[in-house]
């Protein structure tokens, strides 16, 4: 489990995560939510320690991390960012391979090049394994930085915004990548959602985040209701259910 515990970090005068305390249970599709300047992408950057906290506590597994070693840390809870640029001329197996760099300092074992086969299979890029990433499209580039933190086994892994500049087909292939993930291979995942019918039709626990506060946090029936998104969204939001998903009309 990880548990964030009165977490504050403040820019200039602003506090951007504003005493925070959240829970968020193994195994399971964790989605944050909420407007922009929300805090949803600093807070996933404090649990991953990229960004230091002004106060509080992070605990994974009932130890915070601020006592735990970077390579110790990089075995346990991988982060991919928003922005993946990598100047490099990378084939997709070299970024893939970068994964395994808290275990094998950058001398692959046999062990470890058993985790980049697996994790380029489990993305479905084999045929495609040695095109350069400049050859390819929005989603085989995020399919392929997946693959990256798969490789790199952790038991949480963090995703802030995966679906950006993807189109719906890339998207939708993307969220059932992650469910397999936890389904089939007990992931913990965490995620920053824009699309709310994203978080509602694959996750399993949402936070609603505004103003640097968690507004509400709960199963994902509990936050996909009008009243909660009104709070969040300051938008009267229609919900429909379709194929046991909550769908919110919100283009109207």
């Amino acid at each position: 489990m990880v548990e964030v515990i009165d977490v504050t970090k403040q820019y200039a005068t602003k506090n951007v995560v504003d005493h925070v305390t959240v829970s968020i249970k193994k195994q399971q599709i964790t989605s944050f939510i909420g407007p922009n300047g929300a805090g949803k992408s600093t807070l996933l950057s404090i649990v991953s320690r990229l960004i230091a906290k002004d106060s509080g506590d992070v605990r994974i597994d009932d130890v915070d991390i601020t006592k735990t070693k970077s390579r110790d840390l990089a075995k346990k809870i991988s982060i991919l960012k928003q922005t993946n640029h990598i100047s490099l001329r990378l084939t997709i197996r070299e970024l893939v391979s970068f994964g395994r760099f808290p275990y094998s300092q950058g001398n692959l074992t046999k062990e470890d090049k058993k985790h980049i086969d697996e994790a380029i299979a489990y993305m479905e890029l084999e045929d495609i394994q040695d095109k350069f990433l400049d050859q390819l499209s929005g989603g085989q580039r995020q399919r392929a930085y997946i693959a990256m933190v798969i490789a790199q086994d952790t038991e949480y892994i963090l995703l802030d915004e995966p679906l950006n500049n993807l189109d719906m087909k890339h998207s939708v292939q993307i969220m059932k990548v992650l469910r397999r993930m936890v389904d089939e291979l007990g992931k913990t995942i965490v995620i920053v959602l824009h699309d709310i019918n994203f978080a509602s039709c694959y996750s399993d626990h949402i936070v609603a985040l505004k103003d640097g506060k968690v507004v509400k946090q709960g199963t994902t029936p509990e936050i996909i209701n009008r009243e909660v998104l009104k709070e969040i969204y300051d938008m009267d939001i229609p919900i429909n259910d379709i194929n046991n998903c909550k769908i919110c009309v919100y283009f109207t």
